[in-house]
């Protein structure tokens, strides 16, 4: 069970719980079970209470067993929903909300496609339509009773006159009757004449019910594909992002906002005003001076917006960017705008991938371009600037970080803006003196809380060391993990793992997220690994993670994967300058018996020491914060469940200064 707890904040998940951000934007299925409708809806599913007119939502994180929805169906007789995924996992779900899942199917080696068409109903069975022939389910049983290997595609099943009909991709049948073993494929024959609209579909529950599911809120963002993420001053953007590299897929472009628990869309569908394709979006900020003013750019140039509405498209005829020289176009379908941010003063910093004649462009607060422009933005012919310039990222010291994701020539640029300098790094060396010639892949760049630079990679992280920016010839830290069985060695830190997304949590550890082993949490000191979070082992909705963004009050982690947006409640946050007792809150508060998760103190000073004791003062728990959270689970020193009572939280800077900051009470 999730608890949603109120604080100062609002509305607070508990620390270490997992929310699904996914869209119920489009329906395409509607199916009536007693009083309620189930509407499948952007691949997503949620209910509709017809009696007291609530909504219920179902997703990973509530139970839900996978991500993409591909059908529906409701048994009568059992009185249970059937929800059929892409991956052929099953669920049943019935109306108290208790969710069962079938594997079989799923797990079944064929070498043929198991792809499921369409769900039949017939008595306390669901007849899946496959590509390879039938799946019987029993849905009281809640198991696959029987697979009918038909060796080519049912696209729909039907009974009549005591035969059972299987319809082919190609319209024709095949029938056999109900009292052969149906398990034999000789038995199915094909069928000389079929019942006049034996496999008409029943859209009785589409027709009758679709302009009320018009009228329901069931909340979520308008899309699921968000690829990019970024947080500030309490709102998260995202925006389509790209998977294929710098030229991208033809991806529909959008931009979303989640700002007080409401998702907000941009204007999209742009194509017609701008008479050209608005596809593959890569990355997007809004002005610090007014949240209101949005920027993204990507394959198609770089678009502004003011309050959701768009205003202006930049491209090679209206500015200084100019179209790629990597492929012979003159065109606006491939205006490079990969990479770009806001600084601190309300100028947008932003790079022309693929230019020949431009690269990084600042346009300040007056809407003046200026250009940034050095031959070390250009590939080592001249010819162009790098094709995909991404993760523009300033840092604490006021340097922009960026890389070039492409496998020609991939490498780090940091551009120096008072000494209007770069430094491009090509030639990664790590601390041992060995080149890594493997890298093609250059993903992201962050900063950690000890002004080092993080680089993501197709072979791994690498590490910039401060000590490392002025070197002539300096080099990149690979983390060595001691085995620790006698060896004397050591493996590099997530070595081989193509990292896709760095983020740097409140209590300086870092979060890698990858290509298709999920996400982890690196402690602090970079030698543990926390949390390693997949598909299978959490609720993390793909192993797929191309941006990480953290909003560093709450604590919140946000997931952007090819399957939607998600989020873990994580225990650490952005540390607090001062702590007293107005600044330092505990919650839940007070711990009520029904309560069984994490006790989360937060509003401490960095890497605080905290201690929790009795009313007659008495030790219960000890340790240290992360960032400016700390976590108790309610046991004290000796794994037992503590009394009823209050307790204080006595916590220390790191100065030695104490006090206690806050109270807890404890209800048993």
């Amino acid at each position: 069970m999730m608890f949603w707890l109120i604080g100062t904040w609002g509305v607070i998940a508990q620390t270490g719980t997992w929310k699904a951000y996914m869209s119920y934007y489009e329906p395409q299925q509607i199916v009536k079970g007693e009083q309620y409708l189930f509407v499948r809806a952007s691949n997503g599913l949620y209910s509709y209470n017809l009696n007291d007119h609530s909504i219920t939502t179902y997703d990973k994180t509530t139970g839900l067993t996978d991500v993409t929805v591909s059908l529906i169906g409701w048994n009568t007789q059992a009185h249970r929903l059937i929800v059929v995924y892409d991956n052929q996992q099953i669920d049943l779900l019935s109306t108290s909300g208790t969710i069962v899942n079938i594997s079989a199917l799923a797990n079944k080696s064929l070498t043929q496609d198991k792809t499921v068409n369409r769900i039949d109903q017939q008595g306390e069975y669901a007849y899946l339509s496959c590509n390879f022939g039938i799946v019987k389910v029993n849905m009281q049983r809640a198991e696959v009773s029987e697979s009918y290997m038909l060796a080519q595609p049912v696209t729909a099943t039907a009974f009549a006159g005591g035969n059972i009909y299987a319809r082919k991709s190609d319209g024709t049948a095949l029938t056999a009757r109900l009292t052969d073993n149906l398990l034999d494929a000789s038995v199915w024959k094909a069928a000389t004449t079929v019942p006049a609209g034996l496999f008409d579909e029943n859209s009785t529950d589409w027709d009758t019910w679709l302009e009320t599911v018009k009228t329901l809120q069931p909340g979520g963002p308008k899309y699921n594909e968000s690829l990019f993420l970024k947080y500030k001053q309490e709102r998260l953007i995202c925006c389509t992002g790209t998977e294929s590299g710098a030229f991208g897929n033809g991806k529909k472009s959008h931009i979303q906002l989640f700002v007080n628990n409401e998702w907000i869309s941009c204007q999209d569908e742009l194509d017609s005003i701008t008479g050209h394709n608005y596809v593959d979006l890569a990355t997007t900020d809004f002005d610090p001076t007014d949240p209101q003013h949005i920027f993204a750019g990507g394959r198609t140039g770089l678009y502004e917006f003011r309050n959701g509405q768009f205003i202006k498209e930049y491209n090679y005829d209206n500015s200084e960017l100019k179209t790629t020289a990597a492929i012979d176009h003159n065109s606006k379908n491939y205006t490079m705008v990969q990479g770009m941010t806001y600084d601190g003063n309300g100028n947008l910093w932003l790079i022309n991938s693929g230019s020949p004649t431009g690269s990084l462009f600042e346009i300040n607060s007056n809407g003046e371009w200026i250009s940034h422009h050095h031959k070390e933005f250009l590939l080592s012919n001249q010819s162009r600037t790098y094709d995909n310039v991404v993760g523009l990222y300033f840092d604490s010291k006021g340097l922009l970080w960026m890389v070039n994701d492409r496998f020609i020539e991939p490498c780090l640029l940091c551009y120096d803006p008072w000494n209007d300098a770069v430094n491009c790094y090509t030639n990664i060396v790590n601390q041992d003196g060995t080149t890594t010639g493997a890298i093609n892949s250059f993903s992201s760049v962050a900063e950690d809380k000890n002004g080092d630079i993080w680089i993501g990679t197709n072979i791994g992280p690498f590490l910039f060391e401060q000590s490392q920016w002025y070197e002539i010839n300096p080099y990149f830290t690979q983390i060595k993990i001691p085995r620790n069985d006698g060896s004397n060695y050591a493996d590099y830190l997530l070595n081989g793992i193509k990292i896709l997304s760095i983020a740097v949590d409140g209590g300086n550890r870092k979060w890698f997220g990858t290509e298709d082993n999920g996400v982890y949490l690196i402690s602090a000191d970079n030698m543990t690994q926390i949390y390693h979070f997949t598909k299978d082992n959490s609720q993390l909705l793909s192993n797929k993670v191309t941006s990480i963004a953290i909003d560093s009050e709450k604590g919140e982690v946000f997931f952007a994967t090819d399957k939607g947006i998600c989020s873990y409640m994580n225990d650490a946050n952005e540390p607090s300058k001062e702590m007293t007792k107005n600044s330092v809150w505990a919650f839940p508060n007070p711990i009520t018996p029904d309560y069984t998760g994490l006790i989360t103190i937060t509003g401490l000073s960095y890497d605080s020491d905290v201690k929790i004791v009795t009313s007659s003062g008495k030790l219960v728990n000890s340790g240290r914060s992360n960032g400016g959270m700390y976590t108790w689970n309610g046991l004290d020193l000796k794994g037992h469940q503590v009394s009823s009572g209050i307790y204080m939280v006595i916590a220390a800077t790191n100065e030695g200064k104490k006090g206690t900051v806050c109270k807890i009470a404890i209800i048993r």
